[in-house]
């Protein structure tokens, strides 16, 4: 049995020439995790859209109506950052049906991988920072409903604060919110995670990974999950255009095993999502992501989930 990976080629949607939203990593991703040998077309699973009423467990009716129907007015898709089409309004949604899909593999094989997710800034009656639905609140929220979880642990280790998905569960006991990211970068106004820790400008490899052991065992003998949901963004690479961390692709890597071993060690399931990540050089910012995948794989196999 192998890694089960989410894919789906709907999660490209055309942008106007030169957004600086670098779309096409994730078709790119898929591509390169088959060329690498990575993955193998038989470990890959095809999402649905899912249903309106599992997106409005966390977002308003009135907010998921107007997105996807393409009446959001002006000011909130400037918010957003990504100009509405019916192209990525499904687009939006498949993504949603991913990490859906992707928490469900991970309770059943202890492990799985999306190829998108991690929009952490969207909140129940907005979008901002090119994030529409929150993935990682809905998913939560779905298998809750569902009565296959009852604790989740969202592990965002993206550069940028996942502040939608803190204010969306911040009187929610039964999900717990820890974000590590870089105390100066968007968004300007913070929200109150159940554990935030900002980290200062520059910060390179071995502090960051440093530090990031000093949290994770404890929160999982604390926390308890039935599932960690875990934001894998590569924006606290050095060669980011929007993270002002300095973290190499061997520190990314490193970062990747400690978070999955660590877990998996210790009997809880993860489902992983890619996050930000933003450079001029699709290539390398593709191949940061595959990291992700490469690791997951490793400690897939080392233990035989």
């Amino acid at each position: 049995m192998d890694l089960p990976i989410v894919y789906h080629p709907d999660y490209v949607a055309p942008l106007p020439e030169g957004h600086r939203f670098p779309m096409p990593k994730f078709s790119k991703l898929y591509q390169m995790l088959l060329a690498d040998g990575v993955a193998i077309q038989e470990q890959i699973y095809i999402p649905e859209h899912p249903p309106q009423e599992w997106i409005e467990l966390v977002h308003t009716p009135e907010y998921v109506q107007a997105y996807c129907q393409g009446t959001l007015d002006a000011k909130a898709q400037r918010r957003i950052g990504l100009p509405w089409s019916p192209a990525l309004a499904n687009r939006t949604c498949i993504a949603v049906g991913g990490t859906i899909l992707t928490a469900k593999l991970a309770l059943t094989h202890g492990l799985a991988c999306n190829t998108a997710g991690g929009t952490h800034h969207a909140f129940p009656s907005y979008g901002s920072g090119f994030c529409i639905f929150n993935d990682l609140a809905i998913s939560a929220r779905v298998l809750q409903q569902l009565g296959l979880i009852r604790k989740i642990l969202i592990l965002d280790l993206d550069v940028h604060q996942g502040d939608g998905t803190a204010y969306i569960f911040q009187n929610d006991n039964s999900v717990f919110t820890f974000s590590m990211h870089c105390e100066v970068n968007f968004p300007g106004t913070k929200q109150q995670s159940d554990l935030d820790v900002p980290l200062p400008v520059g910060m390179e490899d071995d502090a960051y990974l440093q530090t990031l052991a000093k949290y994770i065992p404890d929160l999982l003998s604390d926390v308890k999950p039935n599932l960690v949901l875990y934001d894998a963004g590569v924006d606290p690479h050095a060669g980011d255009r929007l993270g002002k961390l300095a973290l190499t692709d061997t520190g990314i890597f490193r970062r990747e095993m400690q978070v999955l071993s660590t877990c998996v060690a210790a009997g809880f399931p993860v489902a992983c999502v890619i996050g930000g990540g933003y450079a001029d050089d699709l290539d390398s910012l593709v191949y940061r992501h595959s990291l992700l995948h490469r690791a997951a794989s490793n400690v897939y196999r080392q233990y035989r989930l």
